[in-house]
């Protein structure tokens, strides 16, 4: 066991796990931020994702021991009262069926929109096609990218 002091949605927190722990665990077992899910476990799914620095990043295959001094910042995070573009264009198009998915598509989408704020489809298509919808809602995650971006 190590203790680790992380930078998580703008706030030190101190956390004594094994070094190798994926942060994923980190997050919804030590420190009860539930938003990033556990898909995959292989960094395939983006059900995990969270920002690291701003880019988005798989905290299912992350090790805590990675992070140093780096900024986390998970879905509970991205803003303070749920009004960054990305939610509020998800909650306009009415994009989640079950859900599960939402906050690694939503932390994706806003990585992608703060590196490019006016993407194209190509852009948003080849961005998002790492983060899998079981739904199958990527036409809805799509328009609500597109309208993200006009709101930026």
């Amino acid at each position: 066991m190590a203790i680790f002091n992380l930078q998580i949605n703008g706030k030190e927190q101190r956390v004594d796990v094994v070094d190798d722990t994926p942060l994923l665990w980190v997050l919804r077992d030590h420190l009860n931020l539930v938003g990033a899910k556990f898909g995959c476990g292989i960094a395939e799914c983006g059900a995990c994702t969270v920002h690291l620095d701003g880019e988005p990043i798989r905290s299912c295959v992350y090790p805590v021991s990675s992070i140093k001094s780096s900024k986390i910042t998970t879905i509970e995070g991205l803003s303070e009262k749920g009004d960054h573009p990305v939610q509020l264009a998800w909650d306009e198009v009415d994009v989640p069926q079950c859900g599960y998915c939402q906050a690694g598509q939503i932390m994706t989408a806003a990585a992608l929109l703060k590196r490019n704020p006016k993407p194209t489809v190509q852009e948003i298509d080849s961005t998002m096609h790492g983060n899998i919808c079981r739904c199958g809602a990527y036409h809805r995650i799509r328009e609500a990218v597109i309208s993200a971006s006009s709101k930026i």
